[in-house]
């Protein structure tokens, strides 16, 4: 459990800038899929340890590491399921969502992180409206990881924090994915958001 906490009206602040950000980055997810659906929705907020974060994935996932250059400064990270990245990587290779067989490799992670490349800069775009300031990101680093190397996943974070938001979205694409994705970024970040949109709105 974090130690720190956030506010209910914090909690509200950060849920909408989920929902605008990942509704464009949804957007920009569906034009690399051959326009199929997709829908990531429904920001639920938890305040979670580092140590934490991969509690709820069994054998492997891919983690997609994001650093922001410029209008923020900090990191995220976005979880995704073994399964689903192998989904869009097919997609993305021209197939039809169904080859999915073996165990990720460079192709796929490769693929897959083109695809958050082009989400996360949607969603920095749409940040940059929301918060009045130009927000960029560098190019994410893709991992695939046991999820028993946490080790490997608290190194992502150069920060010491151990406090982090763990925000876990509905991720729907076409009928062909069905899960779950997960954005995590330590709770001095999220504050700088909310302070940031809140000092906006003040203006």
């Amino acid at each position: 459990m974090a130690e720190m906490t956030l506010s209910k009206e914090q909690q509200d602040t950060l849920g909408e800038i989920a929902n605008i950000s990942m509704g464009s980055s949804a957007t920009s997810l569906s034009a690399l899929l051959n326009n199929l659906k997709v829908d990531i929705t429904t920001p639920k907020i938890d305040l979670i340890r580092k140590s934490e974060a991969l509690d709820d994935y069994h054998n492997v996932c891919v983690l997609v590491h994001i650093n922001y250059v410029k209008g923020l400064s900090g990191s995220n990270v976005l979880i995704l399921k073994e399964n689903d990245v192998k989904v869009i990587a097919d997609l993305m290779m021209g197939g039809d969502g169904s080859n999915t067989a073996g165990e990720i490799g460079e192709i796929q992670l490769s693929a897959v992180s083109e695809a958050m490349n082009q989400m996360m800069g949607s969603a920095a775009s749409s940040m940059s409206q929301l918060l009045n300031r130009i927000v960029d990101i560098s190019p994410p680093k893709t991992d695939n990881i046991d999820v028993e190397s946490v080790k490997i996943f608290e190194k992502l974070f150069e920060s010491p924090e151990i406090d982090f938001v763990k925000i876990t979205f509905d991720l729907k694409i076409g009928n062909l994915i069905d899960s779950v994705m997960v954005q995590l970024y330590p709770i001095t970040f999220a504050l700088d958001m909310v302070h940031l949109f809140d000092k906006k709105d003040e203006g």
